[in-house]
């Protein structure tokens, strides 16, 4: 029997005892190690014992670690926003970063950012939110609402505030045969314009979508183009545009931004996951001038605060996160062991009976796991098969992320990698090859 007094994500089992962490590996209290594959969610992108952002944060802590942000700033905070404002895609202006705690905080924020805007603009009628489904944006209310995926809405749905949702581009089950990939990018983009004139232009404030979808779609890229005739919607409109990259940014992709490979910018940016690499929680709100000028010219205040914004040890840590990043090089080896996991995953997996698509960018690759592969039907739910195969990686010492509702919501099993900036090639093989037995093991298992 458990007799842990935490409560744990499941009340059913017993977790091993995690106690150091080397490189890419985790170590447990039995001595086990498991190669960290995805980062737990997407956060571990320097690994598990990066001395250099260690030494950053004993060093802050030996300075200040908390001051609150009503009576001060402080020199970490200053440096990482400078740093990410600088670095930001084309188009962004000036603009200023807030830092929060997590993602969704940082989403939460975004939305009271994005209709303080509108406010300040006397369009006080600008309230109504559009964002794809399937998608995720955090696990609280307006989080969750804002997201498109219907498992993890379902038991909160009355709590929910109503949100306009259309189809995110998810080319293995809605490009149509024939269809050419700018057609196919031009019909799904134009679905968010249909969705503003439904809900009247004048009363839609923003528009949210992660640039590569993460854990509810499995890695999936918008096709090319798909984000210019976004944004070209939303300016015609006079709606902003949220790009989440908790996720997908900070280097994930390939690019410390995700949007620079869309070749456009947002109006309003979170970030988080990569941008710590968990070690600490640290989460941010990345600004347009476009969006700062209005409260600065209105009234001059932000209209939002938590306890910890800015936290000094936090965006310390951060800050040598990204220099490490930028300093050793990082987001070239992203893209080199990216290109060699993309390899990796199609010689072993792209012949697979039950392996239907195998998508991604960057160091961010999911399989796709279904019933059929000619009518790509998918698993029943009950099979928990993305749980399966996630189970028998990590008997194997392999860290991966599963999750299902791709198909629709529900249905639709996924396995999610999302393996340290500084794998190296044999790390990169040894995750395909343990996949690939994963596989094989859970659905021989289930046959």
């Amino acid at each position: 029997m458990n007799m842990s007094s935490v409560l744990h994500r499941s009340l059913k089992s017993t977790l091993p005892s995690v106690v150091g962490g080397e490189g890419s590996y985790l170590v447990d209290d039995a001595g086990n190690r498991y190669l960290d594959a995805c980062g737990g969610a997407a956060v571990s992108c320097l690994g598990h014992d990066n001395a250099k952002v260690i030494a950053a944060l004993k060093h802050q802590l030996d300075q200040v670690s908390f001051a609150h942000t009503s009576f001060f700033t402080n020199a970490p905070a200053e440096e990482l926003a400078k740093f990410l404002v600088d670095r930001a895609p084309e188009g962004t202006g000036a603009g200023r970063v807030m830092f929060l705690g997590s993602g969704s905080e940082a989403m939460e924020a975004a939305l009271k950012l994005a209709r303080q805007y509108h406010l300040e603009r006397g369009q006080p009628e600008r309230v109504r939110i559009i964002a794809r489904s399937p998608s995720y944006h955090g696990n609280t209310l307006g989080a969750l609402a804002t997201g498109g995926h219907a498992g993890r809405r379902a038991p909160f749905q009355p709590l929910l505030m109503e949100v306009g949702h259309i189809e995110a581009p998810y080319a293995y089950r809605l490009r149509e045969s024939g269809e050419t990939e700018a057609d196919y990018a031009r019909r799904m983009a134009d679905l968010l314009e249909a969705k503003i004139l439904e809900l009247g232009p004048r009363n839609v404030m923003a528009f949210v979508a992660e640039p590569v979808v993460g854990a509810s779609l499995g890695t999936q890229p918008a096709p090319a183009g798909y984000f210019k005739r976004i944004r070209e919607i939303c300016d015609a409109h006079d709606v902003l545009f949220i790009a989440d990259e908790v996720m997908c940014g900070m280097g994930r992709t390939g690019s410390l931004f995700a949007l620079e490979q869309e070749g456009i910018c947002a109006d309003i940016t979170t970030l988080a996951k990569g941008l710590g690499a968990g070690y600490q929680p640290i989460a941010a709100v990345m600004a347009a001038e476009k969006v700062i000028s209005a409260i600065e010219t209105g009234s001059g205040t932000l209209w939002n605060g938590h306890t910890y914004m800015s936290h000094a040890v936090a965006t310390a840590g951060a800050l040598a996160v990204q220099q490490v990043i930028e300093d050793d090089g990082l987001l070239a080896n992203v893209r080199a062991r990216g290109g060699q996991l993309q390899q990796s995953l199609h010689v072993r997996l792209a012949q697979h009976p039950n392996v239907g698509d195998i998508r991604g960018r960057g160091l961010f690759w999911s399989i796709e796991a279904v019933a059929d592969r000619d009518t790509k039907a998918p698993f029943p739910v009950e099979r928990s098969v993305a749980q399966n195969i996630q189970a028998e990686a990590f008997a194997r010492g392999v860290m991966t992320y599963s999750a299902q509702g791709c198909a629709d919501g529900r249905l639709g099993d996924h396995v999610l990698l999302a393996p340290a900036y500084t794998s190296t090639p044999d790390e990169i093989e040894r995750i395909a090859d343990t996949l690939a037995a994963a596989v094989n093991a859970a659905l021989d298992a289930q046959a």
